[in-house]
């Protein structure tokens, strides 16, 4: 049961970012003006993508896991303080705040059994 809920809890916390990285290919222009209306200059949106879109598939194969998901939960939190504030947004802070989390945990405990990190012999912790 433990490789079958790590493998889906990756599976999960990856479709958001493979969904949206997607979406902000093909709304390209409307994304760069949204984060520079927040103050983000619009030449970070490639940046954005690779790391929505890139990390998102990296994490749903369960590759390079532990680096990656440090990697979106360090992005989580920056995007819950720039675009989603606490008292207007709190739905979307806490969200984001929360997968911030998740991320934290899957790089404490990595991919799991069903992963590249596995078949590639990656060290995981071992849990007790």
């Amino acid at each position: 049961m433990q490789d079958f809920a790590s493998c889906l809890g990756r599976v999960l916390l990856s479709l958001i970012f493979i969904v949206a990285g997607y979406g902000k290919i093909a709304g390209y222009a409307a994304t760069a003006g949204y984060m520079e209306s927040k103050g983000v200059p619009g030449i970070m949106l490639p940046l954005v993508i690779l790391l929505e879109l890139g990390g998102g598939l990296l994490i749903l194969v369960g590759f390079q896991t532990r680096i990656v998901a440090f990697l979106l939960a360090g992005f989580c939190a920056l995007t819950a303080l720039i675009f989603h504030d606490l008292g207007s947004d709190q739905t979307g802070f806490l969200k984001n705040m929360a997968l911030a989390g998740g991320f934290l945990m899957l790089m404490l405990h990595g991919a799991g059994h069903w992963s590249l990190d596995e078949k590639l012999g990656k060290t995981r912790v071992e849990t007790h």
